[in-house]
């Protein structure tokens, strides 16, 4: 996944017999906003049409076509009234433009001291005849927290905060590219899935079987210089203190195998079989190389869970920050508000206070400890987090998805694999609607606070089913 900043195409409105004034003076602040937001922003110029505002069917069409030549660049639009505004003329960009973005719903606030003919916006009355159109015309969007706001209001800022957000979560996975290596294990049934349901909504799966990778590894000698570059950087992420030199090389070799179908199909996620096809007939775990993968943004999950990679992928994208796929795994004591989440592990190395290289003490008990090295193991390290679950309701014909946030906590906890103690807010509501719904265990987690964000972009702009647990 490459991230670049965010770039929104702004639409100032305006009707005539309001105080034109007011949008000169309000482009410049709502850019000025964008600009400390770290935001780009495409506009017509204050030349092009009155104070660089749209009413007019002639403002309409310039602005689409503005926003036209500049597709491959807007992931969202920013509709903002210093006056009135006219809702025909918003729309009516929206709908020529055909960008299929989201689109955030902005008004300036009155001075209660300066209502006189030639200063007051009507800002308030105007941005629900904006939206009265926008649900007309079909074209979905967003609102500000509060209904009018000054671009100034620190409100306003995290509004922004959270649309870009919503804007990444949205750009990423309509063109979204993933990889699945191997089969389904046969023992998962949980991690089934809908291709179809996914290529709907612009998310693609090339797939790879795993003799494929196999035997391209074969045919690779161990003096490649990709092979030794990947053997030095699996040294340079984690301790790999007691592991065998032959389990090194091997995790080398099938890490370039990956990394050069990725680059070959243009994929930026894997999900791959593992359990426990890999270790049997090649000798290691691919846990490190997964956990290297994540960490370096490109996300990776296991057990051939493309659903819950997808939901790795939309919590990277919103966090800008690696992702990983956990189990909800253990009660923790008596407390209902608290769980530990667990994986054997491939776990992003950014989770963890400390962590090293080891074996995979599961598998081990059937394949043999010999044939298991390659996790990363170790503790969560506290802090918050935002959770998401993606699924496939193949009986409704719908994606859905449920989305939350709570903290990693250090509670005292003595286990294996990678590891941690959550805190969730009614975590018994949680639980029992993932029982009702038929969510699946796995679940992914980032270590950002960008729930609303997701929530956001799923439901109204992916048109997917979505839980928000408050």
């Amino acid at each position: 996944m490459i991230t670049r900043p965010t770039t929104l195409g702004v639409i100032v409105g305006n009707r005539g017999f309001f105080p034109s004034h007011l949008c000169s003076t309000g482009r410049t602040d709502i850019l000025d906003a964008l600009e400390r937001g770290g935001l780009s922003a495409v506009a017509l110029s204050a030349e092009a049409t009155p104070c660089g505002s749209v009413e007019t069917l002639t403002d309409a069409r310039a602005c689409a076509d503005l926003f036209r030549s500049h597709r491959d660049e807007i992931d969202g639009i920013l509709v903002t009234l210093p006056n009135f505004g006219d809702e025909r003329a918003v729309a009516n960009t929206l709908r020529w433009a055909g960008l299929d973005v989201p689109v955030l719903v902005h008004a300036f606030a009155d001075d209660c001291t300066r209502m006189s003919i030639e200063q007051r916006r009507d800002s308030f009355c105007g941005k629900m005849s904006v939206c009265n159109n926008l649900r007309q015309y079909g074209i979905p969007y967003s609102l500000t927290t509060l209904h009018t706001v000054a671009p100034s209001n620190a409100s306003f800022g995290e509004d922004l905060r959270r649309f870009a957000t919503t804007c990444r979560v949205t750009r990423s996975l309509k063109h979204a590219r993933i990889g699945a290596i191997g089969a389904r294990p046969a023992a998962f049934n949980t991690v089934r899935y809908s291709e179809k349901l996914f290529e709907r909504s612009g998310i693609s799966v090339e797939t790879l079987d795993l003799s494929e990778l196999l035997g391209w590894i074969q045919r690779m000698p161990d003096s490649e210089p990709a092979v030794k570059a990947k053997l030095a950087a699996i040294g340079a992420y984690t301790g790999v203190q007691g592991i065998p030199t032959l389990s090194l090389m091997k995790m080398a070799k099938l890490g370039v195998a990956i990394d050069r179908w990725m680059q070959e199909k243009a994929l930026s996620a894997t999900a791959i079989q593992c359990w426990t096809a890999l270790e049997e007939f090649y000798g290691v775990v691919p846990c490190t190389l997964m956990s290297m993968m994540s960490e370096s943004l490109l996300p990776s999950a296991c057990e051939t869970d493309i659903a819950g990679l997808l939901g790795m992928y939309v919590l990277q994208a919103a966090s800008e920050q690696p992702a990983a796929l956990l189990d909800w795994n253990n009660n923790y004591g008596d407390d209902p508000n608290k769980g530990v989440v667990f994986h054997c592990s491939n776990l992003p190395r950014s989770f963890f206070a400390e962590q090293r290289m080891d074996y995979q003490a599961i598998i081990a008990g059937t394949v043999g400890k010999e044939s298991t090295f390659g996790t990363i193991v170790g503790r969560v390290s506290p802090g918050p987090f935002t959770y998401c679950r993606v699924s496939t309701d193949d009986l409704e014909a719908r994606i859905a998805s449920y989305v939350g946030e709570g903290r990693f906590t250090d509670d005292v906890l003595d286990t294996f694999g990678g590891y941690g103690v959550v805190e969730v807010r009614d975590f018994q509501r949680l639980l029992q609607t993932i029982c009702r719904r038929g969510f699946e265990h796995h679940i992914a987690a980032t270590r950002a606070t960008v729930a609303d964000a997701i929530g956001e972009a799923l439901e109204t702009y992916m048109g997917w089913d979505v839980y928000r647990h408050q």
